[in-house]
């Protein structure tokens, strides 16, 4: 859903006044008969992300790629979470993304929404109603915790979006919170306009029987048109310790092509570990093994890969933090490649960059 540009502007030229505003009313307030309720401003929170990429392609299998090199916005998010009562609040988020695809000229001047849905809160459980994260891999994007230096493997892939339009249900199954469930019903387009009959269903059950082990199953099923449909199953665990994080997944979709074709599957497998070596350093490393080939390779932003052959991704970074909202991190992503049927590998991908994010 793309909105003009104008419309962020005026919200952002809005903050400052807010916060004004706020601040004016927090300094009379010792002076002041009791205050009325709070006005909408005043529960407003304004928060944002920006993060990029100097970069090399060093290497490609794609040869007309090699040596591309530059400065890229990857994303920027602008967020606005509202607390409308003690049981309601809502979130509206906007996404700038740069085209990623080493071709197209394009300004930083189509924002989209990302995030909006109205949340109801009561005791262990939540309704969301809106465009909202999906459960497919929300929990392993937190706790592989670089998204700014890449996506998660699913997410990479192009297999599953990251965010859907309908109601989803969550919250914790036990007084404990060791059992959790996200349960979505959706349209399966992501934040597109919905345009076929299908839906999609997801759910995901989590169980942390220690606050160092997650573990989580996801399952998915949506129907498409022409008698065709994809589903989904997924294994997520991680296990958090003094200094770090582990982390591993195996994920598999059928893709049932109806009358059109035979069905087919693609699968993966990805680890990921993080090690703190100072306060403000961190080694993180990850590798993702494709056991198919994904036609949506070549589509990929950022990192192109090749359409008939399984690929190795193996991502290597250290993070450095000035402060706690700001990241740079030198780092490299590897492709490597296994020879396809009736032809030899394709060469590798090797692209050095330096990944810089901040929020506010």
């Amino acid at each position: 859903m793309k909105l003009p540009t104008s419309l962020i502007i005026a919200l952002l030229l809005a903050a400052p006044t807010i916060r004004a505003q706020t601040a004016m009313a927090g300094a009379a307030a010792d002076t002041l008969p009791p205050r009325a309720p709070a006005q909408w401003y005043e529960k407003m929170r304004i928060s944002g992300l920006l993060f990029g990429d100097v970069y090399w392609v060093a290497a490609h299998h794609d040869s007309e790629l090699e040596d591309r090199n530059g400065f890229w916005i990857r994303r920027i998010y602008l967020t606005f979470d509202n607390q409308l009562s003690e049981a309601f609040d809502a979130r509206l988020r906007f996404e700038v993304a740069s085209p990623g695809d080493f071709a197209s000229a394009a300004n930083l001047d189509r924002p989209m929404v990302k995030d909006a849905y109205l949340r109801w809160k009561g005791g262990h459980h939540q309704a969301l109603l809106g465009i909202s994260p999906s459960p497919t891999y929300e929990v392993v994007e937190t706790l592989w915790g670089y998204r700014s230096v890449e996506k998660t493997p699913a997410d990479l892939q192009r297999l599953s979006p990251s965010r859907d339009f309908g109601l989803a249900l969550r919250g914790e199954l036990t007084p404990s919170k060791t059992v959790r469930y996200h349960l979505f019903l959706g349209n399966g387009a992501g934040t597109g306009t919905e345009t076929n009959k299908g839906k999609k269903a997801m759910l995901s059950l989590g169980f942390e029987p220690d606050p160092r082990l997650v573990l989580e199953l996801y399952g998915d099923y949506e129907d498409l048109p022409g008698d065709t449909s994809r589903s989904v199953l997924q294994a997520f665990a991680s296990f958090r310790f003094d200094r770090g994080r582990l982390g591993i997944q195996v994920f598999r979709q059928w893709r049932d092509h109806g009358e059109e074709g035979e069905s087919e599957t693609i699968d993966f497998g990805s680890v990921f570990g993080v090690v703190d070596l100072q306060e403000r350093l961190s080694l993180l490393a990850r590798y993702d093994h494709m056991f198919d080939a994904n036609p949506e390779g070549p589509k990929i932003a950022y990192l192109p890969l090749h359409a008939r052959s399984q690929s190795n991704l193996l991502i290597l970074g250290l993070e450095y933090r000035p402060l706690a909202t700001v990241s740079v991190i030198p780092n490299v992503e590897y492709v490597f490649y296994q020879a396809s049927t009736g032809a030899g590998a394709p060469d590798g991908d090797w692209i050095p960059r330096l990944t810089f994010s901040y929020r506010f």
